[in-house]
């Protein structure tokens, strides 16, 4: 599957964003999607995941209740509506995918990366 994310952006803290990560391929509700992101000089992170049919999710605690992770498989597109940004949200934010049912939250449970799209949230 190839992946492709966009999105991103310059926005102020308490403003929003929505990142979308379109896939190629016919199978795409078989795979687990998950966005991750990567500060400056700081190791990739888990972000949030969704199952093939959308029925569940996993989020990070720190972006609980101010991010969404959502699924259209007719469009083969996964989303992640970010919402109260902060500073600290500001990195290259990454959609991934996975074979699979279990949501897994380490990257290298990811064989499949899209290129990466920058969020920048200014104070």
């Amino acid at each position: 599957v190839q992946l492709q994310a966009s999105g991103g952006g310059l926005v102020q803290a308490g403003g929003s964003l929505r990142l979308s990560c379109a896939a190629s391929g016919r199978t795409f509700s078989s795979y687990t999607m998950a966005w991750f992101r990567q500060a400056p000089g700081k190791e990739r992170e888990f972000v949030a995941a969704i199952s093939g049919s959308g029925g569940s999710a996993n989020y990070a605690d720190s972006v609980k209740g101010r991010f969404t992770i959502s699924r259209d498989n007719a469009k083969n597109t996964v989303y992640l509506q970010m919402n109260s940004l902060k500073p600290e949200d500001t990195a290259v934010y990454y959609c991934a995918a996975a074979i699979g049912l279990v949501i897994v939250t380490t990257h290298r449970g990811y064989p499949y990366w899209g290129q990466g799209t920058q969020v920048t949230v200014s104070s």
